[in-house]
């Protein structure tokens, strides 16, 4: 079992990430203080979205409730004289030989509007050639029902680099579940946060000169900080989904360059909290991942240099007590830091760019898989 850490220490300025149900930053309590935190899945859609410019379209996959729209597609595309409606029916066909249950969309009555199309009952995550294949599916079986066998059959290889990475759940069929190689912890500050609010006005432009005042006005929650996050790949579990090692090779590139660069989209237009890390610490290891969230399970307290310091500082200490209390010292190390302030960093590796920090990981894992180079 082997396995690729990923720590990060990034400062955050004022924003709003990641929303809960009332529009605030989402929180947490962590060594008995408020932190503030960000969902997994929210740096997780921001890493799979910057896929797009890492990876070529039949490494992708796309998780959505409206398959059938996407299969119809790639039925005309190869059938041209196929209508909308037949392919639709075709589309079906596919999705019902795998158990998926077409869902009517609900239409209110001051709705006028064209018939919305139906969707599956849940999102269901397909790579881009297993919507190919179901496409090539429901024209083999003439736009009507498609074996269960065959259908079935088509979702179960081919999964790609996202799919690969991010897994795969079924409600009705565990049989189609893909285990995820990856697993990403929700982003916590290292140091203790309290909310603060920004009260805005926005004038109307086409006031009349003698009229004062707002055209509105409102509140918005936020908060800054200094972020650990971490994410482990399971480089046993992504080379078994994908079967090919030089895939997995360039799947964990694509992996560690979108979720250290990728920021999720929340609030960007209002904050522009757009950043990138102080600290990237890459570490594999033999077994499983270890989160080095401990370290801060003590909140750091603020010091006349901020928290990125002290932050770096109590990480790399951590790690090194780790590994001397446990004896399970990492195989290799890849550090990347910037600037002075993350300093104590380099006592975990040797420093170097980050595009050569990507480079030394990807050698490694053709190495430790013995990919061709």
């Amino acid at each position: 079992m082997a396995s690729i850490d990923i720590h990060i220490i990034q400062s955050v300025p004022p924003s709003n990430i990641n929303r809960d149900d009332n529009g605030s930053p989402k929180t947490a309590v962590y060594g008995g203080v408020r932190r503030a935190r960000v969902s997994s899945q929210a740096w997780k859609r921001a890493a799979r979205d910057s896929f797009a410019e890492l990876l070529n379209m039949d490494e992708l996959g796309i998780r959505t409730k409206r398959a059938a729209e996407l299969i119809a597609e790639r039925i005309i595309e190869r059938s041209p004289r196929t209508t909308q409606e037949e392919a639709v029916k075709g589309a079906w066909g596919a999705l019902g030989g795998l158990g998926l249950k077409e869902e009517k969309a609900r239409k209110s009555k001051a709705d006028t509007g064209p018939e919305k199309p139906s969707t599956t009952q849940y999102l269901v995550f397909f790579s881009n050639v297993q919507l190919d294949k179901l496409a090539e599916l429901a024209i083999e079986h003439e736009l009507g029902k498609v074996p269960a066998h065959a259908a079935k059959q088509a979702v179960k290889r081919d999964y790609g680099i996202s799919l690969s990475l991010f897994g795969r759940m079924v409600a009705n069929d565990p049989d189609l579940n893909v285990d995820a190689a990856v697993q990403v912890a929700h982003a916590l500050s290292t140091h203790a946060v309290d909310p603060e609010f920004d009260f805005y006005t926005a004038v109307d432009d086409y006031n009349p000169a003698d009229e004062s005042g707002a055209g509105m006005m409102g509140t918005i929650e936020y908060n800054s900080s200094t972020m650990y996050r971490y994410a482990t790949v399971s480089l046993d579990g992504l080379n078994e989904n994908l079967g090919d090692p030089e895939a997995t090779v360039r799947a964990v590139e694509a992996f560690l360059t979108g979720f250290v660069k990728a920021m999720p989209s929340g609030k960007q237009n209002t904050f522009a909290n757009a950043t990138l890390p102080h600290g990237v610490v890459v570490m594999a290891r033999d077994g499983q991942g270890v989160s080095l969230v401990g370290a801060f399970e003590d909140a750091i307290r603020l010091s006349d240099n901020g928290y990125i310091h002290s932050s770096c500082e109590a990480l790399a200490k951590h790690a090194s007590e780790l590994d001397e209390a446990f004896g399970e010292a990492p195989k290799a190390v890849w550090v990347t830091r910037v600037g002075d302030v993350a300093a104590p960093l380099e006592t975990l590796g040797e420093v170097q760019s980050f595009p050569a920090l990507v480079e030394g990981v990807g050698k490694y894992v053709r190495s430790t898989l013995g990919a061709s180079a």
